[in-house]
């Protein structure tokens, strides 16, 4: 540190210490890291691509047929980050992917799309379960629920047909300034919900 230099900190060591001058370090010290989420998300969808994980299409091309695919067929901005995010979880997380994405855009997105994004794995189940030995009715339990049907409909128009090596994608690069907009501002706290 150089002399003079005065670091801009917090002074407490635990937070019931905690002050205003304190939050507000804290917040400015942050500031500047505000822009990189989305900078940060397209690098590990790029960590997808090549990954085929057994699949026609590695999984960035499933991600980006997803994504294109709701672009297409004139879907909104948020629903087509959604659709591009779905799967952002597969490598890292593949017993829970889906929340791992869902938990990622929550702050950013409306109610139905994160709990689309966040049950989808469950429903795109009905296509596969019971081939590896599970419930292919598994999503039945969320019967009933006000976004059931929006949630089948993703994976049923979107998701589970996005496994083809002849579509023609639209490139990462196109969904960037989508990207970049829908985590922009968050629409809620994410200690406001659930």
């Amino acid at each position: 540190m150089a002399d003079g230099e005065v670091l801009d900190r917090a002074k407490f060591h635990a937070m019931t210490e905690g002050t205003q001058e304190d939050w507000m370090a804290i917040s400015r010290a942050a500031a500047p890291h505000r822009g990189e989420l989305a900078d940060r998300l397209l690098a590990h969808l790029r960590l997808l691509d090549n990954d085929h994980g057994g699949f026609a299409v590695d999984r960035l091309e499933h991600s980006l047929q997803t994504a294109t695919r709701a672009h297409r067929a004139g879907q909104d901005e948020e629903y087509v980050v959604c659709a591009l995010m779905h799967d952002i979880g597969d490598i890292l997380m593949p017993a829970n992917h889906a929340e791992l994405g869902a938990t990622i855009l929550k702050p950013y997105i409306s109610e139905a799309n994160h709990w689309m994004m966040e049950k989808h794995g469950v429903f795109q189940g009905y296509y596969f379960f019971h081939y590896i030995g599970l419930d292919r009715d598994m999503r039945e339990q969320f019967r009933g629920h006000p976004h059931f049907e929006y949630c089948a409909q993703f994976c049923h128009l979107y998701d589970q047909n996005s496994f083809d090596p002849a579509y023609e994608s639209m490139p990462l690069e196109a969904f960037e300034p989508m990207l970049r907009r829908v985590t922009e501002t968050p629409k809620q706290s994410i200690y406001q919900r659930d």
